[in-house]
Parts: structure tokens; C-alpha cells; sequence
């Protein structure tokens, strides 16, 4: 069988300021992280979902057009993908691991759909528009959402094909949405997502530790 990985790279790192998959972490970019470690995992194709930049910085991997939405973009690269499993990974998750990546392909060939999740740590209470709070979720059901997901080719690209023009931002959700089932594998709270200026030092200081 064969795996292949999804790693998208669009969008335009608005609350960043630039664009953060090339801000460097200990001299280093961002996505380089992500994808050598997608490459040091037993993955037999990568495609990076993104702009022609990427070409320069990934010369040997294959890199195609990101769409107009997190959705068209991985789209693009489950079409631009041969594989039996296919990871979608954020490419601003540089503290991924082998061993999550190994987790998850273990379990995506049982389960079909899997989604890298960490039990949620916070109250979380749900607000209306006026700012009253309406309830306190049972914090011992939630968890929150990472990156990879990963799927069974055949049903990922389907669920996209039927799905094809919304703007989802979850394929999990997406899945889940035409009522087919999602399992989750146990993440890791340091895999983050650079989203601010802030992230940037906190993942300097995680690969410090590792």
C-alpha cells in the first residue's frame, strides 16, 4: 500500500503580517520543517499545495496551485496524488513528529478517516452575539483539532468531489458532514500552528527541547 501526503501552504498569514511559512525558525523555514519530516516518515509522495515560491525551496517534490480556499487547495493536490492513504498536514505545523505521522498511518488503514486531536485543557463556554454565556461544554468531551488528518484515498477524494464549491477548513468535518465516520489519534500540544509573531518563539523554544 501506499501513502501519500498533502501539505498545504496557502492562504496569506494575515494575522502574521507575512508570509510565515518561510519566516525562519533557528535558521530554518518554517515549511521545511513539515515537509522533511513528512520525508523522514515512510511517505512515498509529497505534494505541496501552494505558490510558485515553493518550487524554489522544494526543487525534488512535486508542487501544485493553491486554490482560492483551504478546500480547493487540498483539491488540487488529491488530484495531483497517487496513493492508496493520503495525510493533509499543515504546512504551519513545523513541530509535526514521526512519531504522530506513524500513529496516524497506523490507524488510518483500519479506521479510514482519522483526525490528530488533544484533549482540550480549557473551560470552554458557549456565547451568544450579546456576549451572555449560554453553557459550559462538558470539557471531558472536547478535544481540540491538529493536523495530519488523514484518510483512505477513494473516500477523501469522493467526499470532496461531492462537497466540491463550500468552504470548509476541516477535512475531518467534511467527512463527518456526509455522516461517515472519524476517529481520533492522540496529539501532541506542541505540534502548534503558527498563526502570530508569538508562535514563532514558542517553537524555537520547543525544538530547543527536542
Amino acid at each position: 500500500m501506499k501513502f501519500g501526503a498533502i501539505i498545504t501552504a496557502g492562504g496569506n498569514s494575515a494575522r502574521f503580517g507575512s508570509n510565515k511559512l518561510i519566516e525562519k525558525i533557528n535558521g530554518k523555514e518554517v515549511i521545511k520543517y513539515s515537509v522533511e519530516t513528512f520525508l523522514n516518515s515512510g511517505i512515498d509522495e509529497i505534494v505541496i499545495c501552494g505558490g510558485e515560491y515553493l518550487k524554489e525551496l522544494f526543487p525534488d517534490i512535486k508542487v501544485v496551485k493553491g486554490g482560492k480556499t483551504r478546500q480547493e487547495s487540498v483539491y488540487n493536490g488529491l488530484c495531483s496524488v497517487n496513493c492508496d492513504y493520503v495525510l493533509i498536514h499543515d504546512g504551519a505545523r513545523p513541530m509535526i513528529t514521526s512519531e504522530i505521522i506513524n500513529s496516524v498511518k497506523s490507524a488510518v488503514i483500519e479506521k479510514k478517516a482519522i483526525s490528530v486531536m488533544t484533549k482540550t485543557i480549557d473551560t470552554i463556554k458557549e456565547v451568544d452575539d450579546n456576549g451572555k454565556i449560554i453553557i459550559t461544554l462538558d470539557r471531558s468531551k472536547l478535544y481540540n483539532t491538529q493536523t495530519p488528518q488523514a484518510f483512505e484515498y477513494n473516500l477523501i477524494k469522493s467526499v470532496h468531489e461531492k462537497l466540491k464549491g463550500q468552504n470548509f477548513t476541516d477535512d475531518a468535518g467534511m467527512v463527518e458532514f456526509l455522516n461517515q465516520d472519524v476517529y481520533m489519534v492522540e496529539g501532541c500540544y506542541k505540534n502548534i500552528k503558527i498563526t502570530t509573531k508569538s508562535d514563532i518563539a514558542l517553537a524555537e523554544m520547543y525544538l530547543l527541547e527536542k
